[in-house]
């Protein structure tokens, strides 16, 4: 079987989780503390990041978007970065919106201040980088809104890539109760959607030791 090293909240491990999910494909997930640096892992990812992919055949993956797209050549159906030049471009663009852009601004800020610093006994968070997270947040969560007021899902009439990544992200930060969807109705919609995907069942039974998640983190109904 595959084997895919992961870490809990990382919004790209996840990604690439339900990408594997919705082609209907097996992975055995193992969990790989990436501050450790161990010498095996830095073997077949000397970047020292998940996600990690090895199938089968002893084939190694490294990086999300590498991985992902991966995953699409090989197992086409169902089609998840697009039917068309256009679907497909606009797909991409959504996914590194959401990798780039929403990562820098919000969820690196918040993972790191939150979760990172405490394994790592770093100290107490930054009170400023906390709030320009959340601040942050608002406008990707309104972006969300507008995109799917125009359309059914983020990159068009379909389900794909670009609504993985998103929720990879925001998945993350709702474990940690940092979304505030009450005040974003739109995007709650859109979520509440995707929550309800059978691919999305592993990321809401996770389940961090030291880390509860809100009550509402596992509810298709918030």
């Amino acid at each position: 079987m595959r084997a895919l090293y992961h870490l809990w909240l990382s919004p790209f491990s996840r990604k690439v989780r339900v990408m594997l999910d919705e082609k209907g494909l097996e992975a055995e997930l193992r969990l790989e503390k990436v501050w450790e640096r161990r010498d095996e892992f830095l073997a077949i990812n000397p970047a020292g990041k998940v996600p990690v992919m090895v199938e089968e055949n002893g084939v190694v993956l490294c990086d999300s978007a590498a991985i992902c797209e991966y995953i699409e050549e090989t197992h086409p159906e169902p089609v998840l970065i697009g039917k068309d030049s256009h679907a497909r471009a606009e797909t991409r663009r959504i996914t590194a919106w959401f990798d780039d852009k929403f990562s820098k601004e919000v969820s690196s800020i918040l993972l790191y201040e939150k979760v990172v610093k405490r394994f790592l006994g770093m100290g107490e968070p930054n009170s400023q980088a906390i709030r320009a997270g959340t601040t942050n947040i608002h406008t990707h969560l309104d972006y969300i809104a507008y995109l799917t007021d125009q359309r059914n899902w983020l990159a068009g009439d379909d389900f794909s890539l670009a609504d993985i990544a998103a929720a990879g992200h925001l998945s993350a930060l709702d474990y940690l109760g940092d979304v505030p969807w009450h005040e974003h109705e739109g995007a709650k919609d859109w979520y509440a959607r995707v929550k309800s995907r059978p691919s999305f069942r592993g990321l809401l039974g996770d389940h961090i030791p030291g880390f509860a998640p809100p009550k509402h983190y596992a509810n298709l109904d918030f």
